[in-house]
């Protein structure tokens, strides 16, 4: 896959069926997916091998961006693997200069992540392929914030 790849892990203090369900149940994804300042009002998730996702974060200034793709690949509570795009509010694919963004990302990147069990706690490894290396720092940030608000959600729980 061209572009770079993103490699981010993380240890939750949360077992690992709870940071899976968190990623997999719509109504716990709302609560942290996005960066800070952001909300998710949208997570719809057909959780099965060609099943698809579409997600919606809201700037603070009511902007939408949409995002889905296809599950390639799942074994609970251990592993997943999806595909990555911008789309519309249908679900539909766009470019990434639909949202202001620049030709560099591709249409579609591939994220697997995985789950595993750490004394009671689970790390939790993140890896997001095809991004453009201009935006890596960016998308660095972005998804640590989110998972910074997933620690939030799992310690709530």
């Amino acid at each position: 896959m061209k572009g770079q790849e993103l490699v981010i892990q993380r240890s939750f203090d949360a077992p690992r069926d709870l940071v899976w369900k968190a990623w997999t149940e719509p109504e716990l994804v709302k609560r942290w997916w996005g960066p800070k300042g952001f909300t998710a009002p949208v997570s719809r998730i057909d959780l099965r091998v060609g099943g698809a996702y579409l997600n919606c974060m809201r700037s603070h200034e009511g902007q939408d961006y949409w995002s889905t793709g296809v599950y390639r690949d799942i074994v609970p509570p251990k592993r997943m693997v999806f595909t990555d795009s911008f789309a519309d509010e249908g679900g539909k694919v766009v470019p990434a200069t639909h949202y202001g963004m620049g030709t560099d990302y591709p249409l579609e990147m591939l994220v697997t992540v995985t789950f595993e069990d750490q004394e009671g706690k689970t790390k939790l490894t993140l890896r997001h392929a095809g991004l453009p290396g201009e935006d890596l720092d960016n998308c660095r940030a972005g998804w640590n914030e989110s998972l910074d608000k997933l620690a939030e959600v799992l310690a709530k729980k």
